[in-house]
């Protein structure tokens, strides 16, 4: 089959690879139906991710159509229409007990597929723990509907849940409008808050936000600070989403919260970041940073089905797999107008 391969810093090539085959009681096989590429992947090819090993497959974002399971794995079956979670988790440690998946202790655990074993940019992926890793798709919803799901949607379901927001009181700003902070914003905007304001550098995607949540309060970086404190009731936003993952908002996250708000830092960063502690002092700000714990993928699916959560307008291009390298070219650049692409084995 063919597979996008990452060969180390800077390097990938859609190769020849064996198809996956089942290693364990737990394991279910996918045949890939859609895919696509993810800012994270762009960050294994920059370097940016240690643990990433050389010779995987790339790609954590796919939905497919079960062909073989394991014998332990009773919730999906051959035939069956999946999205596949970006995470890989046990389901019986102590953190997948409390619902933090992404640190699950198994030596699988948290992101595997596509950085430390074989992910989806390919045609057939191999899914350990398939019966926590896989949900299946309701009838009605489509692969391209349900592609987001595992990582994209679940990322921004989490990142509002755990941003405390409380329905019709607060203010949100959502600092990033790529393809995350969309999806954060989506899922922002189920919870209802007073207003959401979401700061974006690219005009073009200023106006994608225009386009398609005409609701939303769209600033760039040079008038965030002011449009927060003039549209906010106690002088800053009562929860800040950081998705752009940059030291400039880094620093705009916390400068534009108000006193005791939360701030969500749901980007991955290329370096560390400075918390300057004298600057903040007296903020009294709460900060919850780290990985997506992927564990909402049904209740996505089910908002989905029912019509309440759409993330299909993030897809711009479409590309087959044999093209894939174009695609990564395309995304890179955020020429074109380019927000997603799916990429079609």
């Amino acid at each position: 089959m063919k597979a996008y391969t990452y060969l180390g810093q800077g390097k990938a090539a859609l190769l020849d690879k064996p198809e996956p085959q089942l290693q364990g009681p737990r394991d279910a096989l996918v045949r890939v139906t859609l895919g696509s590429i993810c800012t994270s992947d762009l960050h294994i090819l920059h370097g940016s991710v240690p643990r990433a090993v050389p010779g995987i497959t790339l790609g954590h974002e796919m939905v497919g159509v079960v062909e073989a399971v394991g014998s332990a794995v009773g919730s999906v079956r051959p035939g069956d229409r999946v999205a596949v979670n970006v995470e890989t988790f046990c389901g019986s440690c102590f953190f997948c007990r409390h619902g933090y998946v992404n640190n699950c202790s198994d030596p699988l655990g948290g992101w595997a597929l596509g950085c430390r074993i074989d992910g989806g940019q390919a045609e057939y992926v191999r899914v350990p723990y398939a019966d926590q890793g896989l949900t299946r798709i309701p009838d009605g919803v489509s692969d391209s509907q349900a592609l987001f799901t595992g990582d994209l949607l679940a990322t921004g379901f989490w990142a509002a849940r755990i941003a405390e927001i409380t329905p019709g009181e607060d203010t949100v700003l959502i600092i990033g409008a790529g393809p995350t902070g969309i999806c954060t914003l989506l899922c922002a905007m189920l919870r209802r808050p007073r207003r959401i304001i979401v700061c974006e550098k690219s005009p073009e995607r200023r106006h994608f936000v225009l386009e398609h949540y005409p609701e939303v309060t769209i600033t760039d970086p040079e008038h965030c600070l002011q449009t927060v404190r003039s549209l906010s009731t106690h002088g800053g936003a009562d929860a800040v989403l950081e998705v752009a993952g940059t030291e400039e908002t880094f620093r705009m996250a916390w400068e534009c919260a108000r006193p005791n708000a939360v701030v969500t830092i749901v980007a991955m960063y290329d370096r560390p970041q400075v918390l300057p502690l004298p600057d903040m002092y007296g903020k009294n700000l709460t900060f919850k940073t780290g990985g997506v714990d992927g564990c909402d993928c049904a209740e996505i699916l089910r908002l989905i089905a029912d019509g309440r959560l759409d993330a299909t307008p993030l897809i711009t291009h479409r590309f087959p797999l044999s093209r894939i390298e174009e695609a990564y070219s395309l995304f890179a650049s955020h020429a074109d107008g380019v927000i997603k692409i799916a990429v079609e084995p």
